[in-house]
């Protein structure tokens, strides 16, 4: 009896021990995968990638142009870490969308950098748009899970990101790792997503039937997975309110425009929830970011400093990378970044000179998927 007893003990403590240990949720993640996992958790205990979205497919007046960014003109090196969308893959022309894509995400990883993935999903069930007034105001996401009548084609779908995932490669052949962050900002109501259009359940049967059917079903071995509301908590348990549990996410963080300077200068409220993301992924050794944030436009000449950075160093944070929003190639108004002439360049420059800050020359360096 107390031999199996004993056993019983190890056993318990065994698993113990597995739950605490800082893992990937696929076990049988590439090796590059589990090297930028590593690497990542490496950074954010001293500094954090910067990331830029759609930094290098365009930037204002162009589109398109071999290693270009807007970041690169003004500082001769791209951004640590570029943001793309499978928004397309459900497009016009998916299949020139996604050769150009791949083209995009595998020049990043042959530079040294890193890529996240967002993705604007537009509604499958009705018209299109991922907004939720664009995409016929119906409830979706009970009709895409398993049961509704919407679920073979959101298979389907997966199955087109699978095989995309499963070519992107580098210029040895292996597979290009990628942070893939699905589903983002859906405790709001702009989404057809978002907690107003599916219940709590709903949402978590969506989450990880998107994980384990791309992960277990279509091996697909090459994604780290993060989660990422809005800013509509002040606390964690609201934080966790969708959270499908440890088992089902890699990376925890949050996109925070309004507390940021879009509706209010907050700075205090942002850096709180930036730890309420941080202590929680400590606690649970998950990564955590500051997956998405900026200011349209940068009219504030200091924002980079005196905003950003000041907010991610408020409190002794572990934040792996903090992307910027877009720079439109069009709209006069609808940029995130700085390009040649814009005012707050003299304060990108002094963020870019930081040691917080990790640009692509500083990855470079690092070798973000050699095995350390």
């Amino acid at each position: 009896m107390k031999k199996y007893l004993s056993l019983a003990i190890i056993l318990f403590f065994t698993q113990i021990s597995f739950a605490q240990k800082w893992q990937l949720i696929d076990e049988n993640a590439t090796q590059e995968t589990q090297n930028l996992y590593k690497s990542l958790r490496k950074i954010q205990k001293k500094g954090t990638v910067f990331a830029h979205q759609h930094a290098t497919e365009y930037g204002r007046g162009w589109s398109g142009e071999d290693d270009r960014s807007d970041i690169k003109s003004v500082l001769g090196t791209h951004p640590g870490m570029i943001g793309v969308d499978f928004s397309g893959f459900t497009g016009r022309d998916p299949e020139e969308y996604k050769s150009r894509l791949k083209k995009v995400v595998e020049d990043q990883y042959n530079r040294g950098g890193i890529t996240t993935v967002a993705w604007h999903f537009y509604n499958p069930m009705g018209k299109g748009g991922f907004y939720w007034e664009g995409s016929d105001s119906v409830e979706v996401v009970k009709r895409l899970i398993p049961g509704g009548d919407g679920h073979e084609k959101f298979k389907e779908i997966l199955d087109g990101v699978a095989e995309w995932a499963k070519s992107v490669k580098g210029a040895n052949g292996e597979l290009v790792p990628m942070i893939f962050r699905p589903w983002h900002e859906f405790d709001g109501g702009w989404f057809w997503w978002g907690a107003s259009h599916c219940t709590v359940e709903e949402f978590e049967t969506l989450w990880k039937f998107t994980v384990s059917y791309l992960r277990d079903k279509k091996s697909v071995h090459n994604f780290i997975y993060a989660f990422s509301p809005d800013n509509k908590f002040k606390t964690e348990e609201k934080y966790l309110e969708r959270y499908p549990g440890n088992e089902w996410v890699d990376m925890v963080g949050m996109d925070n425009y309004g507390d940021m300077g879009r509706n209010r200068y907050a700075l205090d409220t942002a850096a709180i929830k930036l730890k309420i993301v941080s202590d929680f992924a400590r606690k649970n050794k998950k990564l955590a970011a500051f997956t998405e944030t900026g200011l349209e436009s940068i009219p504030n000449p200091t924002w980079w400093t005196e905003t950003l950075l000041k907010v991610m160093k408020t409190y002794k944070m572990r934040l792996s990378y903090v992307l910027v929003w877009r720079n439109d190639q069009r709209s006069p108004t609808h940029y995130y970044a700085p390009f040649p002439g814009q005012v707050s360049i003299p304060d990108f420059q002094k963020f870019y000179k930081d040691k917080y800050t990790l640009f692509l020359d500083d990855l470079v360096s690092r070798n973000v998927y050699r095995k350390k």
